[in-house]
């Protein structure tokens, strides 16, 4: 009997050392939004990143309209408005999905997405306009500056009925119509102000058609942030969140009057000039919504029982193009076990495609269904496994045991591409710190002296080698769009981290 019961013991022991939590979850998610703070422009609050301060006080005056706000998109100082409307769509969709397991971080949360839309009713602001971009890309990437000493031009380019600009517009409204949902709760009578004019800019958006890549020229081609895939799946995907903030039935009779209409091919123009052609069902990041909408109003479907093609059949392929198994596979793994799909800055394809894994799982464990590759059957569960590969591989379970999130663990990267991380702080260095004179630090070998905490950089090459020096853009530069899609997975975790 002895026996037995010494025997049981050592077997719940085991089992207890086995289900040992690897990483510590719920940390890395309140690091993942504080990382926002250190992105912010403007005149800031009192905030728990302290070495930054007020810039870009002036945005929109030569205007005439108060810009004043948003984010910097990465490790330069422009206001790209479209990739941040992706992030800020990402986070509220991260908060939608997994905001009941954030507990004290939710709050942070929904600030992160309360500065994004306080600055989008500021670029919304004039009828007829919608302001896509604040500041100069190509001067602003000849000098290594601070925020704070900003010396090259803050133009504010905007798209009008004259010269539309149809993927920004929409994706504003998209932003705007998830953040309504989601901070209906705290504020009800700013998130109506939010769909309100979410409503407005996707029919601007709808009703004067066309390309910002065709207004802004060389502001945005090749470089920053061209848009490859078009701008049809970005009025679709705004009418989808349009659809769920509203339940106005015309929003969806529109996703379903186009969705057959978006390309079944796309190129993808990434951020260092370099296309990818592929399968449109696969694709989601800032340029490419396609996966995102499949995934997203599969709910409904499979609620409703409606006619599954082509939203349950795009977002099964899509799960059934990353799963390592599956013989349709269309992306790649290093040795180490993180995901890569072409061109640079890599863990933006990680943590977008790793939320629609958890997304989808949760949509088809609840419907009761599995995922069908070719003959054989994935389960929701299966889909969680792979997830979770890739937030710890992320977070330091990888050959090199480096986290790829700065602050978080006892190995992360040191140098990485971001001017107000890499520059001496106002606090340490008061006087002005011209354009050319910051390319000593640049250079330098030494650590960036302002740690942006929870900052996911682009991450390693493809053998799982990282150069650690912020030279290296894409390896070592982090973006807020890697960032907001990997909050919701942090929080999923968080509640279930032995999944």
């Amino acid at each position: 009997m002895m026996m037995m019961v010494m025997t049981m013991t050592m077997m719940m022991m085991m089992t207890m050392v086995g289900r040992v939590i690897s990483q510590d979850y719920g940390d890395a998610l309140t690091k993942s939004i504080l990382f926002f703070e250190g992105q912010r422009s403007g005149k800031l609050p009192p905030q728990r990143m302290t070495w930054r301060k007020d810039s870009a006080l002036d945005d929109g005056n030569g205007s005439n309209v108060d810009l004043v706000g948003g984010y910097y998109d990465a490790g330069d100082n422009v206001k790209f408005n479209f990739p941040m409307a992706f992030t800020t769509t990402l986070l509220s969709w991260s908060v939608l999905e997994f905001g009941q397991f954030m507990g004290s971080d939710l709050q942070s949360a929904l600030d992160a997405i309360r500065w994004g839309t306080d600055y989008f009713l500021k670029a919304t602001s004039i009828p007829g306009t919608v302001f896509a971009i604040v500041g100069d890309p190509n001067a602003d990437h000849s000098c290594w500056q601070r925020p704070e000493d900003m010396d090259t031009p803050r133009t504010a380019y905007a798209v009008t009925t004259a010269n539309p600009g149809s993927e920004v517009s929409a994706e504003i409204a998209a932003a705007l119509a998830a953040s309504a949902i989601v901070l209906q709760a705290s504020d009800s009578q700013y998130s109506h102000e939010l769909l309100n004019r979410a409503q407005m800019v996707f029919q601007f958006a709808d009703t004067y058609r066309g390309s910002y890549n065709d207004v802004f020229g060389d502001v945005v081609c090749p470089y920053y942030y061209c848009d490859g895939s078009g701008f049809a799946d970005e009025l679709i995907w705004a009418a989808a969140w349009l659809y769920k903030a509203t339940n106005n039935q015309t929003y969806w009779d529109y996703v379903l009057n186009n969705i057959n209409n978006l390309p079944q091919d796309i190129k993808r123009i990434d951020t260092d000039g370099s296309t990818t052609q592929g399968g449109s069902f696969a694709e989601f990041g800032w340029d490419t919504k396609h996966a995102g909408i499949n995934i997203f109003v599969s709910k409904w479907v499979m609620d409703r029982q409606l006619n599954p093609s082509p939203f349950i059949h795009s977002a099964d392929r899509f799960i059934c193009s990353i799963l390592p198994e599956s013989p349709s596979k269309s992306v790649t793994y290093s040795s180490g076990g993180l995901l890569f799909k072409p061109g640079p800055c890599n863990m933006q394809h990680v943590t977008a495609l790793t939320f629609l894994l958890l997304v989808y799982s949760k949509y088809s464990n609840s419907s009761q269904r599995d995922i069908w590759c070719d003959n054989f059957a994935v389960s929701p569960s299966r889909l969680v496994q792979i997830a979770k590969t890739q937030v710890d591989y992320i977070l330091g379970k990888n050959p090199l045991s480096m986290s790829y999130m700065v602050g978080y663990g006892n190995n992360f990267p040191q140098k990485i591409h971001h001017r107000a991380s890499s520059l001496p702080s106002m606090d340490a260095q008061p006087a002005h710190i011209e354009c050319q004179e910051g390319s000593q630090y640049f250079h330098s070998q030494d650590p960036n002296p302002n740690l942006l905490v929870g900052a996911v950089v682009g991450g390693p090459a493809e053998d799982d080698s990282y150069v650690d020096f912020r030279v290296d853009v894409s390896q070592s530069e982090p973006i807020t769009y890697i960032n907001a899609p990997l909050v919701g997975a942090l929080a999923y975790f968080k509640e279930f981290p032995f999944s």
